[in-house]
Formats: C-alpha cells, structure tokens, sequence
C-alpha cells in the first residue's frame, strides 16, 4: 500500500515543514507541482484556522512577529511589497494603513489567509485625533 505524501499537520515541526517545502515549490514556479502546492496550501490555512495565533495581535504585532521569525528587516519588506522605505516605515509605526494590494503580498509571502492582516487597528494620527478631543472636551 502506497503511503501519502502528506497528511494532516498534527504539530508545528510538521507545520513549518509544510511551510518550508510550498515555499520552494512556489519559489520554482513548476507547473506540474500546482496539485502538490494546492493540497499544502489546504493543510497550512487548515493548521492556521484551528491555530489561529493572530487573533489577539493587530495586523503590524503579527507582522512585525513574522519578521522577526522569518529574520527579516524592514529594508526586506522594500522589495517583497514593493514600496518605499518611507512608507514601510510608516505602515511598521502604525501611521498608514495596510492597502489592500500589501494585504495580499503579505498574506502570499507569509501564506496566512488575507483575513490575518485585514482586519482594523488604531494609526497613531487616530490615537493622538481622539486624545486630543477627549481633551479639549474636558
């Protein structure tokens, strides 16, 4: 009897390895491995659903996580998002929002579903805004 290939991600070792191999086969662009890096995009958003981590952190906590897993720098994200360093820095110390064209580079690059960076978080111009209103109103 033959053995699978893959099964269900049962430990985060297994998950990382998962990880780890579509990354590679993605990297190589192979048309005939597209059944092979569809069923381990299945198993990985399966994993992450179930370990869902994220939810308690804002869009940049879990970015800024991933960059310190996956050692990157803000200079790296330059070039995998396609911006500015300027507007790098900016979406890193919560002046600008994530767009929706970044929202899909990142969830690509770190294979999270969308939903993992789509979701709100407070600028500091919206924090300093309602600071000061709660203020002058005091």
């Amino acid at each position: 009897m033959e053995t699978l290939k893959y099964k269900i991600i049962k430990d985060v070792k297994q998950y990382k390895e998962y990880c780890d191999i579509l990354e590679e086969l993605v990297l190589n662009d192979n048309k005939a491995t597209t059944d092979e890096i569809e069923l381990l995009t299945l198993l990985v958003e399966k994993w992450d659903n179930e370990h869902n981590t994220f939810n308690d952190s804002d869009p940049i906590e879990l970015l800024t996580a991933l960059m310190e897993e996956h050692d990157l720098k803000a200079k790296d994200l330059v070039g995998i998002l396609e911006l500015s360093k300027g507007t790098v820095s900016k979406i890193l110390n919560y002046h600008k929002g994530l767009s929706k064209d970044t929202i899909r580079k990142l969830s690509d690059y770190f294979k999270l579903s969308q939903e993992a960076f789509n979701r709100p978080y407070k600028l500091v111009h919206e924090v300093n805004r309602n600071f000061l209103s709660f203020h002058n109103n005091v």
